[in-house]
């Protein structure tokens, strides 16, 4: 059976291996490599997996899952690339990082994948986009994606676009937590207590955001829907219009976009 290692176990990692392990995977062929020795006592407690050290882990295993911060990504290679077998297939999460760069500070002919994915990994709601490295093909493209649909959605895009896709939806879970956090405030401005404001607000973005994917129209039309004329929504969104909510919205991810590029020049 195929051996995969997790290299970092913050956040992130934590919530990968807990998606891996809940979809099948035996602990026995899951490795948690963790610098700090007792993350790594309270990771292999709570999961039941090895946390040998990067290198060990990465002699060993099949697929190399890199889940460390883009200004850590570096030094990481520069660590484990004496001990990358040949054939390992070695899968990048860090924002910005290009396959190129990878392959650059990996043994030659390396198979590298490229992945953006984000925090509703946590809940098994996940958005993952994958690109091939220039020595990955489809196979390698299909191992990724096969480890990654247990816990969310995984789309295929050029590297070109990834840039676009950390904006998107990398960065995209802020944008509505962000969303919610005001929406709760301005029921408490309303004279709503803290609570319900939020049981509101959690539930009315949870039961739209299952009317998006369960509906298939366009959100234009299901915004129609709750806008009749002269009622109380469409006061709100001339509102908001006015104010250049959609206008700062599109500023917002463009800026999210170039502060990718510039974490891919700074690596």
């Amino acid at each position: 059976m195929t051996t995969i290692a997790l290299l970092g176990v913050g956040k992130l990692g934590e919530a990968l291996l807990s998606g891996l392990l809940r979809s099948g995977l035996p602990a026995s062929v899951v490795l948690a490599a963790e610098r700090h020795q007792e993350r790594a006592a309270e990771i292999a407690d709570r999961y039941g997996v090895r946390t040998p050290s990067p290198e060990e882990a990465t002699a060993e295993a099949d697929v190399v899952l890199l889940v460390v911060k883009p200004q850590d990504m570096r030094t990481l290679l520069g660590e484990i690339a004496p001990h990358v077998r040949p054939g390992t297939l070695v899968v990048s999460m860090a924002a910005g990082i290009t396959s190129a760069l990878v392959e650059e500070l990996l043994p030659a002919g390396t198979h590298v994948v490229r992945v953006m994915t984000n925090t509703p990994v946590f809940v098994d709601e996940a958005m993952s986009a994958i690109s091939a490295g220039s020595h990955a093909g489809p196979e390698h493209l299909q191992v990724v994606e096969d480890l990654l649909s247990p816990v969310g959605k995984v789309v295929r895009v050029p590297e070109s676009q990834q840039d676009a896709v950390t904006a998107l939806s990398g960065s995209g879970p802020a944008y509505f937590f962000f969303l919610v956090e005001a929406m709760i405030d301005a029921g408490i401005l309303l004279g709503l207590p803290r609570a319900v404001a939020a049981e509101l607000i959690v539930q009315t973005a949870v039961g739209s955001a299952r009317m998006l994917r369960e509906s298939g129209e366009h959100p234009v039309l299901l915004r129609e829907a709750v806008t009749s004329p002269g009622g109380t929504t469409i006061s709100a969104i001339r509102t908001m219009e006015d104010h250049g909510v959609r206008a700062a919205l599109l500023a917002a991810i463009e800026a999210a976009r170039d502060r990718s590029r510039e974490l891919a020049a700074d690596a």
